[in-house]
């Protein structure tokens, strides 16, 4: 599957990328599992987006990406989904990889902090990040923090 990948500043989202970023998470973080935390943290302003659209102009992908001292004090990754209609197509390596590469772009070469649902370790140490302190709970959810030198 072939997605065009966008990058965009907050100020920069179109109504639509916006509420469809939005839902995605909804979809996902909220509704799939079961999770009432409040996804619209405040945090959206200072991030880029990352959007990967189908040639149909549907939503599979999305990340935040963040400069270094906005999240963590490194550049940082999160809100990592893709949507249930397109996974099984190897989207989620895709997703990481281009974010990563993004985040080169934009920020230039630097650690990556990450905050991870722990059942998504091996995952993410696929892409080089490695497992920071002892797991904790977010919003009912095991994570740990892992980072990428």
């Amino acid at each position: 599957m072939t997605l065009t990948w966008i990058s965009k500043p907050f100020t920069d989202l179109t109504l639509r990328e916006l509420h469809d970023a939005l839902q995605l998470r909804a979809e996902v973080f909220i509704v799939e599992q079961n999770c009432a935390f409040q996804d619209i943290d405040g945090q959206d302003a200072a991030a880029h987006h990352l959007l990967g659209i189908t040639p149909e102009g549907q939503l599979a992908a999305y990340a935040r990406l963040f400069a270094a001292g906005q999240c963590y004090e490194q550049v940082s990754i999160g809100r990592v989904v893709v949507s249930p209609a397109f996974r099984r197509y190897g989207l989620g390596k895709e997703l990481m990889r281009t974010a990563i590469a993004h985040c080169e772009q934009l920020f230039g070469a630097q650690p990556i902090k990450i905050g991870a649902q722990q059942y998504l370790t091996k995952f993410y140490q696929g892409f080089g990040f490695e497992q920071q302190g002892e797991m904790y709970l977010e919003d009912g959810i095991p994570h740990i923090y892992m980072l990428r030198a």
